[in-house]
């Protein structure tokens, strides 16, 4: 079943009736049609909605019909395409809840087609990357953000500012840490330690399945010794420390 961006609802047509256009189409009996429209509606939280039309609805609760609607003959599968991206941030956020409840509870796989980052570190999984049509990379969702591989993961993962390219042929490094380190210590006894100061090109925490994890890029000081001796005092630390030749946006 489909989820759109733009809701696709029948505008002639109730709350009520658009949930179970679905069910007419393969011949459910109208009292058990409405019976189960109902308990959908109870659900996605809109049973007092059911005799409205879509043009008195928010947008947040038209797509709350449409994933009613799209629960309505029970499919192994909810495909979301760009389910999001008509929405507001906090119209979003109940969204992508909506949809974690209806996957924990129901046990229905949801594949999320979308451009935003945010909304799969949200609530997905897995996660696979399409770059001009070919798969670029795929994994957990965790593994792909933490440690991506391919281009097209690293420029979304690494929201690299334009003005990097100045950094172009600088030594920089990328520290991964999750729940079980943190940066903020480490990197002043380190610039007290080494004795050299680092530029600190990105700093960023995300929120994966409920689990803290960041990255850090610097720029290290030219001093080959003193470089060195900073990646030596990272590694010492159980950091993940991982050299970017050429960091540029």
């Amino acid at each position: 079943a489909m989820i759109f961006q733009h809701f696709n609802l029948l505008m002639q047509r109730s709350v009520l009736d658009n949930v179970c256009f679905p069910m007419e189409i393969v011949g459910v009996k109208k009292q058990a049609a409405r019976k189960r429209a109902m308990e959908l509606l109870e659900i996605v939280g809109l049973k007092e909605k059911a005799d409205a039309y879509p043009s008195q609805l928010s947008g947040g609760q038209k797509q709350r019909v449409a994933i009613a609607r799209a629960l309505a003959n029970t499919p192994k599968i909810l495909l979301c395409d760009e389910a999001t991206s008509a929405l507001d941030p906090t119209t979003t956020k109940e969204i992508l809840k909506l949809l974690q409840d209806i996957n924990k509870q129901y046990g229905i796989t949801i594949v999320i087609i979308t451009h935003e980052m945010a909304v799969v570190q949200e609530i997905c999984s897995h996660v696979a990357i399409i770059d001009a049509g070919e798969l670029a990379e795929h994994g957990t969702v965790e593994e792909v953000f933490s440690r991506p591989q391919s281009a097209a993961a690293r420029k979304l993962v690494f929201m690299v500012d334009p003005k990097a390219k100045e950094m172009s042929g600088k030594r920089c490094i990328r520290i991964v840490f999750t729940e079980n380190s943190s940066f903020e210590p480490v990197i002043a006894n380190m610039v007290l330690e080494c004795k050299a100061p680092v530029n600190i090109l990105l700093a960023d925490t995300k929120d994966i399945g409920g689990i803290a994890h960041g990255q850090m890029i610097l720029q290290l000081p030219e001093d080959e010794m003193a470089a060195n001796k900073m990646v030596h005092y990272l590694q010492e630390r159980k950091l993940e420390v991982e050299e970017l030749r050429d960091y540029v946006g």
